[in-house]
């Protein structure tokens, strides 16, 4: 099996199950706990914050813990809305649904949406959200780098907007740590959300990052955890598995960038050798180092995939039973039908080798061959 579908979920790496599985047995103490088992608990809850955070750049106790990133999104989206009670809410066209669905959901209730377009690389026009802005606007929520193009947007810009309007700023940033700098102070934003299983970590643990004095309203009511921001007993072997995990991201991001970048360019170099006429969907330098997005015109990526057992990737479109939709990032780039329809992603992770990468290029060029005939 070649898996080239890291931008879907990761591995767990080794060092962060190392990390994390004393604290599924032995230390099973409730970090609220005055006992020795519970402060073992707490102080690695606290490490593991100061690790998310140094991955940031952002201060330990801006750090609220979740369980991942939809939890985050949800979090800001909703906090937000019912702290001002009333207001427009921007968004893009090519969010998550994670963000998407929460922004629709208040739009239902009486707030106000704006979603912007975006360009052919599916960037969004800094311009645009200008245009956009009015003095109700209380949030933007406009996400680090797309999951199927890996189109990186202009976000310090987007933010810088959004501030001198007086709104607040949001990020999905779920794709980008490990990949490339992560930087709150860089990128201006008051609200930051990352996913755990998209950095080696386990599925069900994610962060969220609060500027200090921007308004907060949890989504989880019950006990004070998380200084009052996210109630429940803090899930101790997750938050310790994600901490080792951003600790990994910032020692390796200078190599992974790099080992990344050199292995996608590789892939897209052999797949252009053996089929001429291949399009890249989205932008060639402004993307995450990792990502892949290639459309083969007049044919099917979800065909050309299901006759690659051997290859774990993913599509570009949506399938609703035997009706086959484009991806709706796609189309919000302006891509004709036949050519979106033709699109695969193809995203690297830090395990990927260059054995691996020849022999995805071969298969998948045998499946082209085997569809045009």
């Amino acid at each position: 099996m070649i898996y080239l579908d890291y931008n879907a979920t990761t591995p767990i790496a080794p060092e962060v199950l190392t990390a994390m599985l004393p604290w599924l047995a032995r230390h099973f103490g409730n970090p609220s706990s005055s006992y020795p088992l519970g402060r073992n608990a707490a102080a690695a809850v606290i490490q593991a914050r100061r690790q998310v955070a140094a991955l940031l750049h952002a201060h330990p106790e801006d750090i609220v813990f979740t369980s991942g990133a939809t939890e985050a999104n949800n979090t800001i989206i909703k906090g937000v809305a019912t702290h001002f009670g009333k207001g427009r809410l921007i968004t893009s066209a090519i969010e998550h649904p994670a963000v998407l669905n929460p922004c629709r959901w208040l739009a239902s209730r009486g707030f106000e949406l704006t979603v912007l377009p975006v360009d052919s690389q599916g960037l969004v026009n800094p311009d645009d959200l200008r245009r956009a802005l009015t003095p109700d606007t209380i949030l933007v929520s406009i996400m680090h780098a797309n999951n199927e193009t890996g189109a990186i947007q202009p976000l310090p810009a987007i933010s810088a907007i959004a501030r001198q309007a007086g709104a607040l700023c949001h990020t999905d940033a779920a794709q980008t740590p490990g990949k490339i700098p992560v930087n709150v102070i860089d990128l201006q934003v008051d609200f930051l959300t990352l996913a755990g299983h998209k950095m080696y970590a386990p599925k069900g643990v994610g962060a969220l990052y609060v500027r200090p004095g921007a308004p907060f309203i949890p989504l989880l009511h019950g006990g004070g955890q998380e200084a009052g921001r996210r109630a429940g007993t803090e899930n101790v072997p997750y938050i310790v598995a994600l901490g080792e995990a951003c600790r990994l991201a910032q020692e390796h991001l200078p190599h992974d960038q790099t080992h990344l970048q050199t292995l996608r360019d590789l892939l897209h170099q052999r797949l252009l050798e053996g089929f001429p006429d291949l399009i890249l969907n989205g932008p060639l330098k402004d993307r995450l180092p990792n990502t892949l997005n290639l459309s083969f015109p007049g044919l099917s990526g979800r065909r050309l995939l299901s006759g690659l057992p051997e290859l774990c990737a993913s599509v570009g479109a949506a399938c609703h039973g035997a009706k086959e939709e484009p991806s709706y990032v796609l189309t919000a780039m302006g891509i004709p039908r036949n050519i979106a329809l033709g699109a695969v992603r193809l995203s690297l992770g830090r395990p990927t080798t260059a054995a691996e990468v020849e022999q995805a290029a071969r298969l998948i060029l045998q499946g082209v061959q085997l569809l045009y005939k």
